[in-house]
């Protein structure tokens, strides 16, 4: 039973995960992070296939290897923490409380993408010129 919910949670995070992907509001890297570790909760053969998949491998990989994001990557998930944080904020207007609490998360939350996740440099092809 506890392996068919981890498949399930996992399926839920890997559409959240495509969704966030295609649409600029909705993120796209805790909800792979949830499918990842929920396949290797449940399934070797669904982990093997997840960690093989284009979308694994251009979000994740570098960062559970521990070599960090780029700031490319950085960015693009600040960008849409702040979006979505701001709908929030702005929703919020007559509950100060949950104003206050929701900018002490978003700072916190930049802080912790600047100092706290490593950063890894940018990796360009080499072009080759000789034939």
């Amino acid at each position: 039973m506890r392996k068919f919910l981890y498949i399930i949670l996992g399926c839920i995070g890997l559409g959240l995960g495509v969704l966030g992907a295609i649409l600029p509001i909705l993120p796209t890297f805790p909800f792979l992070l949830l499918a990842g570790f929920c396949f290797a909760r449940s399934s070797q053969r669904l982990h093997h296939w997840f960690i093989h998949t284009k979308l694994y491998q251009n979000n994740l990989e570098s960062f559970v290897k521990g070599q960090g994001m780029t700031w490319k990557t950085k960015i693009r998930i600040m960008i849409v923490v702040t979006i979505s944080m701001s709908i929030g904020f702005v929703m919020m207007d007559q509950i100060v409380v949950g104003r206050i609490v929701l900018a002490c998360v978003w700072i916190f939350h930049i802080f912790y993408f600047i100092f706290g996740v490593k950063r890894k440099k940018e990796s360009y092809p080499v072009k080759k010129d000789y034939p």
